[in-house]
């Protein structure tokens, strides 16, 4: 599986790189916008559902819950400092996504206890698309979550995020890593549509 997580560019907007992300076959997208007023993010918001919606894609939203509820989106993304996952999973209930982010074992363990629906796991490399990045996991890093999940009997999707590119898949895949997140990758390519219809060869080939 690949993720596609919006940014905004010199070149492209956030609508614009969803655009191509979904031209590219890429069928999950979460939207990101970590710098825009509420306002902001409704509007794109309202656009990017129609055209995930239109390609039979998943439409993610980062961080508002409220707005997941309004919009009847598929699900909402929180990180270590939004919302508490148990809190949105009590307000949204049971029928939408809701993935969390970790960095370690014990992030992975308190998102399954809360009823996270998959794991958000990074970064696996330093990144400049995300501030406050939390210590780079590496291929040893997922490795050992993924280990201890196995052993504790935790079952949830993994996707690994940060900095990766399409040669970094293979690799990351055989530690058992159920799929990838990108955004910079995609969008510094010359051909971003291309980009992404290269990362999907990939995980298809590898999963």
């Amino acid at each position: 599986m690949i993720q596609f997580i919006s940014h905004y560019t010199e070149r492209y907007s956030y609508l614009d790189s969803i655009r191509l992300a979904l031209r590219g076959g890429c069928r999950w997208v979460q939207l990101r916008m970590k710098e825009a007023s509420y306002d902001e993010i409704k509007s794109v918001a309202i656009e990017a559902q129609q055209l995930c919606h239109d390609a039979g894609a998943t439409f993610i939203i980062d961080d508002h819950v409220e707005l997941v509820k309004e919009l009847h989106a598929d699900g909402v993304h929180l990180g270590m400092k939004d919302m508490p996952i148990a809190d949105a999973r009590r307000l949204l209930g049971l029928d939408f996504i809701i993935g969390g982010t970790a960095n370690t074992i014990d992030d992975v363990r308190l998102h399954y206890t809360a009823g996270a629906s998959y794991i958000g796991c990074g970064p696996f490399r330093f990144t400049t698309t995300k501030k406050g990045l939390a210590p780079v996991l590496g291929l040893e890093g997922y490795h050992d979550i993924m280990q201890a999940m196995t052993a504790e009997g935790i079952r949830l999707p993994v996707v690994a995020i940060g900095g990766i590119t399409a040669e970094d898949i293979p690799d990351i895949i055989r530690t058992g890593i159920d799929g990838v997140a990108v955004s910079g990758t995609v969008l510094r390519a010359s051909d971003p549509v291309a980009e992404m219809q290269r990362l999907i060869a990939f995980t298809e080939e590898k999963f």
